[in-house]
């Protein structure tokens, strides 16, 4: 191709027999080749038809957009609180599914089943509220800022209403018009998976070992349905929990078989279950963690280290989550006309 052949064949504009007179004689081929090593940047750009996210995308064509996506996200958490912790959810299960396109937003419509649906989204919520976010857009620049945008910053904001680190994150992302309810089993670990399972996949979007501790942390806010850890407890509880934390769990989940729609769960981190903090980290290597994921992230030999240094450090902690979350939220962006900007974040637009 001639974006990746030109300094071997110079061809037109760059070619030797395109410039007429003595000059010609004056300019080396090596030079000719450096000059075009130099725009070959733009070269590829040009040729691929694709650009990257970039921060302040809509600096011109929706100068408010970031502004009234934080204040939007203030003003529910302050109505309601776990809004934060849904929205730092989203992004893992948005981002980790092929792409971060906002496809997980997608209602059920013909031919096509809803991400939410799948198991790996139980217990998940407030979904309605993107479109609250999306229409104070709409409101401010019709057709502007994508759904998949709206997921990125959304948990970003709701990252420091939770305590964490301020993140500075690109925008540009487009929506896909399709769901991926078929992939998400494969491309969600589960809690249940090994270690080794767990750190493959999260590798694939180019996350390393200690940014995956690092995002795992994500479990020091929220809550655990008893659903997803009652078969550490019963019938024989699993002899890697702490002894007196089981007792207390079986207390919060007394029956083997919980109903999956009854309101039963527990928590990471029973301190402080509304703040982004190494708590977690102290909670599983005391053998306080709820799932199986969390426990052998504090024994596996890979995780281990991570996992002490940042029980010991809650900055260190929060530099990795803040590199973790930047590579997640670029994973795989749809660009351009890869895309479309929603009008409603839960159907693709209408041909």
């Amino acid at each position: 191709m001639y974006c990746v052949e030109i300094c071997r064949r110079p061809t037109f504009p760059f070619s030797r027999k395109a410039i007429k007179g003595e000059m010609a004689n004056r300019i080396p081929r090596s030079s000719s080749c450096f000059f075009i090593f130099l725009l070959l940047p733009l070269l590829l750009q040009f040729c691929s038809g694709k650009s990257d996210l970039q921060l302040n995308y809509y600096s011109e064509s929706c100068p408010r957009a970031e502004e009234i996506i934080k204040e939007q996200v203030v003003n529910l958490y302050h109505k309601h609180g776990n809004t934060a912790i849904s929205w730092v959810r989203n992004i893992f299960h948005d981002c980790m599914v092929k792409s971060c396109d906002a496809s997980l937003l997608l209602d059920n419509a013909p031919g096509m089943e809803s991400e939410k649906n799948s198991a790996r989204s139980f217990g998940m919520r407030n979904f309605k509220y993107i479109n609250t976010i999306k229409q104070a857009l709409e409101s401010e620049c019709p057709g502007t800022v994508s759904c998949a945008d709206i997921v990125a910053l959304s948990a970003r904001d709701g990252v420091v209403l939770l305590g964490g680190p301020e993140i500075e994150m690109k925008t540009g992302r487009k929506d896909s018009k399709v769901s991926h309810a078929a992939d998400v089993d494969s491309l969600i670990p589960n809690h249940n998976d090994s270690m080794s399972s767990v750190l493959s996949r999260f590798q694939s979007v180019g996350i390393d070992a200690e940014g995956t501790v690092a995002l795992l942390g994500g479990h020091s806010v929220g809550r655990i349905h008893c659903i997803n850890f009652v078969d550490r407890l019963y019938p024989n509880a699993d002899p890697t929990l702490n002894p007196a934390h089981v007792e207390y769990l079986k207390r919060r989940c007394p029956s083997p078989k919980p109903d999956p729609k009854a309101v039963e769960y527990s928590r990471d981190d029973l301190a402080t279950p509304m703040v982004l903090d190494n708590l977690y980290y102290k909670s599983i290597l005391d053998g306080k963690g709820l799932l199986i994921v969390d426990q052998e992230l504090a024994s596996d030999p890979l995780t281990s280290p991570f996992v002490q240094k940042m029980a010991a450090d809650n900055d260190y902690f929060h530099d990795q989550f803040s590199r973790a979350l930047l590579i997640l939220s670029e994973n795989n962006p749809l660009l351009n006309d890869e895309g479309e900007i929603r009008k409603d974040c839960r159907f693709a637009n209408k041909k």
